[in-house]
């Protein structure tokens, strides 16, 4: 029997992401049973990980604010506010913020990539060790089923 979860953006943890940008963790796999995970990105222009493919878990996006350029097996699409994107297990894809901020909800099932966030990213409750900087590791992606096959859009 699942149970319900509840928690205020207060609870929800906060991680520094690539390029300064946040990623607030609002569901994860311990909170859904294993089901699926949420974060929500704030992030600025320029913002953009490795072209990579999800070995696990299919993956959406919804630009909340901003606007984007999206790769999905090496096809080129604008994404504008307000829209979506679902994006299967296998496919190799990417993206690239184009408006000066952007906000992003990311949502994947079943869950289990937030680790890679976690190991890669640094909860922002923590102090900053001095020189910290995001960088994008290949052993830690693939760890959680990420695999980077390019560099960034």
């Amino acid at each position: 029997m699942s149970m319900a979860y509840l928690a205020q953006p207060e609870q929800q943890q906060q991680l520094e992401w690539l390029d300064g940008g946040t990623l607030a963790m609002l569901l994860d796999g311990k909170a859904t049973q294993g089901q699926l995970m949420i974060g929500r990105f704030d992030v600025a222009e320029g913002e953009a990980p490795p072209y990579h493919v999800h070995t696990r878990e299919d993956e959406v996006f919804l630009l909340i604010k901003g606007t984007a350029l999206v790769w999905c097996d090496d096809r080129e699409y604008e994404l504008s506010e307000g829209g979506i994107v679902y994006l299967p297990r296998e496919i190799p894809h990417g993206y690239r913020i184009t408006s000066k901020r952007a906000d992003l909800l990311m949502i994947n099932t079943p869950a289990g990539i937030e680790g890679m966030f976690r190991e890669t990213g640094r909860d922002k409750a923590a102090p900053r060790p001095d020189g910290f900087e995001i960088v994008p590791n290949p052993a830690i992606a693939e760890k959680y089923g990420n695999v980077i096959v390019g560099p960034p859009r």
